[in-house]
């Protein structure tokens, strides 16, 4: 019964049990699972990683936007702080996920992916070294047993084999017996071959019964030798289902900014923040700074002097005089006469301007402005208050009807200055001669060498419109400036 054995050949598997030859390959291939499993958990760890990171980075951008828009709208007071606190939260919260995601990359995934290389070896040929070891063990300790188990098939099959001629023998024997054309010699070869084939019977059972018997008796040391082998991957298997656990244990722990002592005290401070928010408290504020309680310089009789120097209201300039001085003038050359104002502009401020000349207008169809529906949300979201904290507002006051800045026309016929220039006037680029400080809202400032833009021709007082590089429009002497050749 020498040569070379081969498990694969001859041999039938009829069950799905550990011990059928050949179906300790799935013990084998766990072997190979557990490094592929190494890897899905890092690149599942990568994955939170990566979304920590993003999260952490929209809160500040989040933070950053509102705390602007916050600061630069209309809220004021105690309110206005506890609305803040909402970004410094988020912003104190973005810095522990990014700490979160700082040590799943070079705690955790570092950490398994050392475990792996020290667990599993690769070869030259391929496949790894332990899957290698564990494949041979199966197979040298099922090798002896599998043999047996070869001899017992074949026996068996030389014995149903002999059983199947017997029973075909004895049927021809009994046949001929009622055949008369039979001669007696035939009858005679009938007989002794249904001899022999009990004969043929006796020795296969016999031989299958002593093949099955040796398999049964090598059986206990084949299941031991397969135990210490599957021994040796259960041993591998836990340990990388210990090490698993542990991995997963840390990760929660990172992930959980519950039991974090710094995550629970900006929640603390958050609420008191809130909490110190006083209504009372801002309304008296308002009261002191915006209303009734601020001071005020009540009209007193002054006498009357040629050489006061004071601000003339717009009304009054046009009706001033030559010879009255006005007063903020600073001139870096020669002294040149101030002339009086006539144009009524109404004074806005740059930032106004620019709201004014912004291409986004909430009163637009989507076919006007090209704009999709998402863009218009983001515009809307950005323009959040209707004005800033700091806005300025005019100031003149009249029970006449033409006094009103956002009138279509004034007493005198001028015009307001967002309605259409029924005569506009070619714009030209002017330089700055001299310093000039404005002295009422509707005026410009700006010093020697500033370039600006005339926006109107020179009116008879010699006062001219123009605008500033930063949207500014307002008045200035027009002997103040020299075209740009």
């Amino acid at each position: 019964m020498s040569g070379v054995y081969d498990d694969s050949v001859g041999v039938e598997v009829s069950s799905d049990s550990f011990w059928e030859v050949g179906n300790y390959k799935r013990t084998v291939k766990r072997i190979d699972d557990g490094h592929r499993l190494c890897n899905d958990l890092m690149n599942c760890i990568h994955e939170r990683a990566r979304i920590e990171k993003g999260y952490a980075q929209q809160l500040t951008e989040w933070a950053k936007r509102w705390k602007q828009l916050v600061e630069k709208g209309p809220q004021y007071g105690t309110v206005e702080r506890a609305w803040c606190a909402f970004m410094s939260e988020a912003e104190k919260v973005s810095e522990l996920h990014l700490e979160v995601k700082g040590s799943l990359m070079n705690e955790d995934f570092e950490k398994i992916k050392n475990w792996q290389k020290e667990a599993f070896h690769k070869q030259m040929m391929g496949g790894f070294k332990e899957t290698k070891e564990a494949e041979d063990g199966f197979r040298k300790a099922q090798k002896p047993w599998a043999k047996k188990l070869k001899e017992v098939e074949a026996a068996k099959k030389a014995y149903h084999a002999a059983c199947k001629e017997e029973k075909l023998a004895v049927s021809r024997e009994t046949n001929s017996k009622a055949d008369p054309a039979l001669n007696p010699e035939q009858l005679k070869k009938l007989q002794d071959k249904v001899e022999r084939s009990k004969q043929d019977v006796l020795k296969t059972k016999e031989k299958y019964e002593k093949s099955l018997k040796e398999l049964d008796n090598a059986t206990p040391q084949y299941m031991e030798n397969m135990e210490q082998v599957f021994e040796q991957c259960q041993q591998f298997e836990e340990k990388r289902l210990r090490f698993f656990r542990e991995v997963l244990l840390e990760v929660q722990k990172h992930l959980d900014l519950s039991n974090v002592a710094s995550y629970k005290n900006i929640y603390r401070e958050l609420e008191q923040n809130i909490k110190t928010a006083d209504a009372v408290e801002d309304l008296r504020w308002f009261r002191a700074n915006q209303g009734p309680g601020m001071s005020m310089n009540w009209p007193q009789f002054e006498e009357w002097s040629a050489d006061l120097n004071r601000t003339l209201s717009r009304r009054e300039k046009k009706k001033a005089s030559d010879g009255v001085t006005l007063t903020g003038i600073n001139q870096t050359g020669d002294q040149v006469s101030q002339p009086n104002k006539h144009s009524s502009s109404l004074s806005v401020q740059s930032n106004t301007v620019q709201s004014v000349q912004s291409s986004y207008n909430p009163f637009e169809d989507e076919e006007d402005t090209g704009s999709t529906v998402s863009e218009k949300e983001d515009n809307k979201i950005k323009n959040v208050s209707s004005y800033e904290k700091n806005q300025s507002y005019p100031t003149d006051w009249s029970d006449e009807e033409s006094n009103n800045p956002f009138s279509s026309t004034d007493a005198n016929g001028d015009t307001n200055p967002f309605d259409e220039d029924t005569s506009p006037a070619m714009e030209v680029r002017v330089r700055a001669l001299y310093d000039y400080e404005g002295q009422e809202q509707d005026e410009l400032s700006f010093k020697a060498g500033d370039e600006l833009t005339k926006m109107e021709n020179e009116d008879e007082q010699g006062w001219c419109k123009g605008r500033l590089d930063n949207g500014q429009v307002g008045l200035y002497p027009a002997n103040y400036v020299e075209p740009i050749q």
